[in-house]
């Protein structure tokens, strides 16, 4: 493994790090094309000290807190860490237990720990500590004991964490280090250290998912790159370094592409390139019959099995695009009449087929989705274009994929543009809710007029109170809608938890259907009572593909008589701007609030009053689930 294969070399990058030295307005976006460039373990700590040094960081969002609670030496990874964040325009600050001290730290409620408040905590607890005490002549009982008791010993770690932080907590799998005293049949020999490692870590995975713990899977990476690349026994006796200092990078990237799913930050659709990106040739050039895919060569299949890639990512709720220099006609000609072509037209929710600029046509497919451009990953055999789109949407993310077909899946893995830390039925149904939209703007386009084109779609808004059941996905969208959010604020699944226990609160779930189908969720509310009269409106988000079609209207109406029950008699809502939610700016003036309390940035809050307020009137029924 190259670390950070899938990003561009920068054989300049010393001279850009001379650049950012001076200070000035380019500085920001300077340091995010070095974060973004393919850098090693110097490379990456030079960057690391540059962005310290940095007096304005523009990070977006709040800033992470990362304790990192291990039981090794773990600080020559911090800088892969920060850079990696910064790749993602996320700061994080870490603090790191003193050595082996962890479980003192998390007990001592006046520990340095305590005080930094952080709001990730990271468990790295080496495969040498867990397995201390395991040797070759214990009986399996005394195996399974030590076992139950190493299991017992991290559930505790991390109840104790999530009680005093209420934060995500990740915990690293161990890297099995330790060498093998029979070989391939390792497994039957039960105080072997080696097998012991293995077993709890395929432990880990269950009680991650009963304790609702986020797991870095290093014992998978490991299995995949070769233990080599990620540790030293040198390193180790030398500095009790379980992660060699080399692979710090790609460390840190594994672990941040984590903290950033938990924050909604993974990308959400993939746009392909198709002449030698889905196929081998020139379609225009060559013909339906003369483009190389599928069965019969080894090339057509390395072809097929990239789309097969794309098609698993699209039914995991990643949405699939095309953007093309080609006639359209040819290019959809494939997906409709070739034999071999995996990919459907019925499976791309934006098709963009022409002669223009590609960059210009990636901005046509994010505003056709209604998505921002740094949600967009973009695949394409042509360094020129991949150039291109990188110099002029640095937002997007342009794997360096190179023009071997067989390449393409694995890099596409390796990047991890496509983190996630949970899947919801919301998310496998994604591709057919876009293809659904793609229906109704061709109702619109046709209907004479607005009014009889909503009422023509036949909606249902269907509410709920936030539950159990609908947490996973509830938490997803806090997290990761940026644009249609009043305040952009974050929540753990704890602090939603804490929601639905408040009687003075009310957390709703909108779900919204039309003759088309189902949109999935689509608005999340958070109501709090601020005093015996007055609801504060915390949270307000919804999907931007479902704006213009009375939703807000609706919205409001259901807050309104939320809010009563409660025995408000006013609302009272904010606006908090970010760099992506100004489409918003004027959503409670539009609504009939009345400002109160304006700031030069843009912030500011507003009230309506209930004594008087009357439903307003929607084309849409109103329901409870």
């Amino acid at each position: 493994m190259t670390a950070l294969s899938w990003l561009p070399e920068n054989p300049d990058w010393r001279d850009a790090l001379k650049d950012v030295q001076h200070e000035g307005s380019s500085t920001w976006q300077e340091l995010l094309k070095l974060a973004r460039s393919r850098l090693d373990f110097v490379q990456t700590n030079a960057v690391d000290r540059m962005l310290s040094a940095h007096t304005r960081p523009q990070f977006s969002g709040n800033l992470i807190r990362l304790a990192i609670l291990g039981s090794c030496t773990l600080s020559q990874l911090h800088g892969g860490i920060r850079v990696a964040g910064l790749r993602r325009e996320i700061g994080i600050a870490i603090y790191e237990a003193e050595f082996g001290q962890y479980w003192q730290e998390l007990a001592d409620l006046d520990s340095d720990l305590y005080g930094f408040k952080p709001n990730v905590v990271l468990f790295a607890l080496d495969a040498r500590h867990l397995a201390a005490g395991i040797h070759a002549a214990m009986s399996e009982q005394d195996v399974d004991l030590a076992m139950e008791e190493v299991q017992a010993r991290i559930r505790k770690c991390w109840r104790l964490a999530k009680e005093a932080f209420g934060c995500p907590i990740i915990h690293q799998a161990s890297i099995p280090s330790h060498p093998t005293l029979m070989g391939s049949n390792e497994f039957r020999l039960p105080g072997s250290r080696a097998a012991f490692i293995t077993r709890l870590n395929a432990a880990l995975r269950p009680m991650a998912e009963s304790e609702g713990v986020d797991l870095l899977a290093m014992d998978d990476r490991v299995a995949r790159d070769g233990l080599a690349v990620w540790h030293s026994t040198g390193i180790w006796h030398r500095a009790k370094q379980e992660i060699s200092p080399a692979a710090a990078p790609s460390y840190g990237d594994l672990l941040v592409r984590i903290i950033a799913a938990k924050q909604g930050r993974c990308a959400k659709c993939l746009v392909l390139d198709l002449d030698n990106t889905l196929w081998g040739g020139v379609v225009g050039d060559d013909g339906l019959e003369g483009i190389v895919l599928g069965q019969g060569t080894a090339l057509g299949e390395a072809f097929t099995a990239f789309q097969d890639y794309a098609r698993e990512l699209s039914r995991r709720g990643v949405i699939l695009a095309v953007c093309s220099k080609n006639d359209e006609a040819n290019a959809l000609e494939v997906f409709e009449k070739h034999p071999e072509m995996l990919l459907k037209r019925g499976d791309i929710a934006s098709f963009v087929a022409n002669w223009s600029d590609k960059a210009a046509n990636i901005r046509a497919i994010a505003a056709e989705l209604n998505i921002g451009l740094d949600s967009l990953v973009f695949v394409d055999d042509n360094p020129f274009e991949r150039a291109l789109v990188r110099k002029e949407l640095p937002m997007v993310a342009v794997p360096e994929v190179g023009d071997d077909p067989t390449d393409f899946p694995g890099i596409l893995a390796e990047a991890g543009y496509f983190e996630s830390v949970a899947i919801t039925d919301d998310d496998r149904q994604r591709s057919g809710q876009y293809q659904s939209n793609r229906r109704r703007e061709a109702l619109r386009t046709s209907a004479t007029d607005l009014p009889s084109y909503l009422s023509s779609l036949q909606m249902e808004l269907v509410w709920s109170r936030f539950d159990q059941i609908g947490l996973a996905r509830t938490v997803q969208l806090i997290n990761k809608t940026n644009q249609f959010n009043l305040t952009t604020k974050r929540y753990t699944e704890a602090e939603v938890l804490d929601v639905i226990r408040d009687d003075g609160a009310f957390g709703l779930q909108l779900r919204l259907t039309d003759r088309f189908g189902d949109n999935g969720i689509i608005a999340i509310v958070i109501g709090r009572m601020q005093n015996e009269t007055r609801l504060l409106i915390d949270t307000w988000l919804m999907s931007c593909r479902v704006l213009g079609r009375h939703v807000e209207q609706a919205t409001l109406n259901l807050i309104a008589a939320q809010a009563r029950l409660l025995g408000a008699t006013e609302l009272l809502g904010e606006y908090l701007p970010t760099k992506k939610n100004g489409m918003v700016c004027d959503h409670y003036r539009k609504l009939g609030f009345v400002v109160t309390d304006e700031e030069a940035g843009g912030a500011y809050r507003a009230v309506r009053d209930l004594t008087s307020f009357e439903p307003i009137a929607t084309v849409i029924d109103v329901l409870e689930g």
